[in-house]
């Protein structure tokens, strides 16, 4: 009863009903415990100068983990004859950052998120405001009606899985497998970190037997690192000579 009285006032009376409802829109329940999605939105980025507010920071870090486990226990049950190796390059593609980025984007988290960047906003924000969001209705609801929306709303809606089994992407990977096939070493350098828009920001450098062979940058070093293989890849061209061989 107390949280449909909440629910009430969120939508109809509360300074807050446009945030309310937008969220309504995206979730499909209106949230009792508003502050904890407001705070999903608000990226330390926004604080001000000297400010320590909150952010979404541990709420991302909580919804990352929740996302994990459902996804994890969703591969599971849906492919009982898969190995290890299998589920976790799945798991991978559908938890990565660029899945999550693309993911918000299409349920329309920028459009909340305009409200709170002035202006500043970019593309990994989205990512972290969904994992934040996820962390908010886990709080809110539990596991078992986050792992519904989950899977519901954001599984079966925005991802192919059977494209994703064929689509292999992982290009650290793939650039790892191919050095240890032909013995070569590789290792990713942090070339330089600095400050953009007040958040860390990583340019790796990736080097084979010691050449440099690419470089790039995120502001999460996983992300640049596997940018930095990419070009290496396209550098190095091994792509272009397996696709040769299966032609």
């Amino acid at each position: 009863m107390f949280n449909k009285i909440r629910r009430f006032y969120n939508f109809y009376i509360s300074p807050d009903k446009q945030l309310a409802r937008k969220i309504s829109q995206v979730v499909g329940i209106t949230p009792a415990r508003l502050h904890l999605y407001k705070l999903a939105f608000w990226h330390k980025s926004m604080n001000g100068e000297g400010e320590k507010d909150g952010n979404n920071e541990r709420l991302e870090f909580l919804g990352d983990a929740i996302l994990s486990t459902i996804v994890a226990d969703y591969l599971y049950k849906k492919y009982p004859t898969k190995n290890e190796g299998f589920m976790t390059k799945m798991r991978s593609k559908i938890v990565k950052r660029k899945s999550l980025n693309d993911i918000a984007a299409k349920m329309g988290l920028d459009l909340i998120l305009t409200d709170y960047s002035m202006g500043k906003m970019s593309s990994t924000m989205l990512g972290n405001a969904l994992e934040a969001l996820i962390g908010a209705i886990y709080l809110e609801c539990g596991y078992d009606e986050t792992k519904k929306y989950v899977i519901t709303y954001i599984m079966r809606k925005y991802l192919d899985i059977h494209k994703l089994e064929e689509k292999d992407d992982n290009f650290k990977s793939r650039l790892l497998e191919w050095c240890q096939k032909n013995n070569k070493s590789v290792d990713y350098k942090m070339v330089e970190k600095f400050k953009s828009e007040k958040r860390d920001r990583f340019r790796i450098a990736v080097l084979i037997d010691g050449e440099h062979m690419g470089q790039a940058e995120d502001y999460n070093k996983k992300a640049a690192e596997q940018l930095a293989s990419k070009f290496a890849i396209f550098k190095l061209g091994f792509d272009q000579e397996e696709s040769e061989q299966h032609s």
